[in-house]
This record gives structure tokens, sequence and C-alpha cells, in this order.
């Protein structure tokens, strides 16, 4: 069997209210676009030379029953306004022919934006550590180049999150976030 290396990736996000939770979550599916596929888990590895595409062109590609690789972060609640989130960060070392890696985040009373910029942190930080070197994210960002500076290394990131205040009237409500990879 040949190796299953994705060629391409996309980020989705998506929210769903729901009195099921289940059903919540397939709203929050079906609002990010990835609803009618299998989806399968899969860790942290951003493929070498592997191109990401818009959310539009990557659900385009996708087909009812197709099995979905899929790196996913979910948070829910059925707490009236109570705030949840769930975050991507990617990091990736500038040169492409590199591997880079993905981070999944979830979280309760944090905004959008503070759950993005820790799901870019972290992706960093394990990035750096699987190749060996330390990172403290708040040292290494280089506001100027827009990225992580590690020792001659400079990593890039990039993150997609969804966050939602719990629905008023105590449904479900789901939140996600995912880089959805795709073979060809």
């Amino acid at each position: 069997m040949d190796k299953i290396i994705p060629q391409k990736m996309f980020f989705t996000k998506g929210v769903g209210h729901h009195r099921n939770k289940l059903q919540s979550f397939e709203l929050a599916l079906r609002n990010a676009g990835i609803e009618k596929t299998n989806l399968v888990y899969v860790s942290s590895i951003f493929p070498p030379e592997c191109r990401i595409i818009s959310r539009e062109t990557g659900t385009k590609n996708l087909k009812p029953g197709q099995i979905t690789f899929v790196v996913l972060a979910r948070e829910s609640t059925d707490e009236p306004n109570r705030l949840v989130s769930a975050a991507i960060g990617l990091a990736r070392p500038k040169n492409k022919e590199q591997y880079g890696y993905i981070s999944e985040h979830h979280a309760f009373g944090e905004t959008k934006k503070k759950s993005a910029d820790f799901a870019e942190d972290l992706a960093a930080t394990m990035l750096a550590s699987t190749l060996g070197i330390e990172l403290d994210p708040d040292v290494a960002w280089d506001e100027r180049k827009q990225g992580y500076k590690v020792g001659k290394r400079i990593f890039v990131t990039r993150s997609t999150a969804q966050s939602a205040r719990g629905h008023k009237s105590g449904l479900w409500t789901t939140v996600i976030a995912a880089a959805v990879m795709l073979l060809s």
C-alpha cells in the first residue's frame, strides 16, 4: 500500500445549536461544510509541500461519504451565555519542504482571538519540540516578520477559531474548528 500523504489542506469552523448535544455537533459540522463526510481524526503533522487551499475550494472537493482526515477541536455547553471556543493552529518552517505542526485547542471563557493566538503559540512550541528546539512563544515572536524566530529558522503560523455564547434558552451550543486534509 502506498503511503497516504495529504496534498492539500483547508481550515474551516462552525457553530450549531440544538436541544441534543450530538445534533448541535452535526449542525456545527454543517455550518463548517464538512457534515457529509466520514471524519477520521488524525494527530498533528502538517505534511511537507502540502498546499493550503480556501474553504470554498476544499469543500467543493468533498464527496458525500468520503473518508476525510481531520484535526478537529470541539467544545460544547448547554449553559446559557457560557463562552465556548475551539481553535486550530498551524506552525510550519518557511521552507515548505519541511513538515509543520497542527494544534487543536478548546476552552471555556476564551474569546475567538485568545483561542486562536493560543493555538498558534501551541503549534509553534510543539513544532520546535519535535525538532529538539526550546521555544518560548513570548520571546520568539517577531512582529516585523510575523513569525516565530527560532535560532536561524522562522516558523510561520496561522489559525482558525470559532467561539460562541451558550444559547439563551439552554440549547446545546457546539463550536468546532478543523484542519481538513485532502489526498489530491
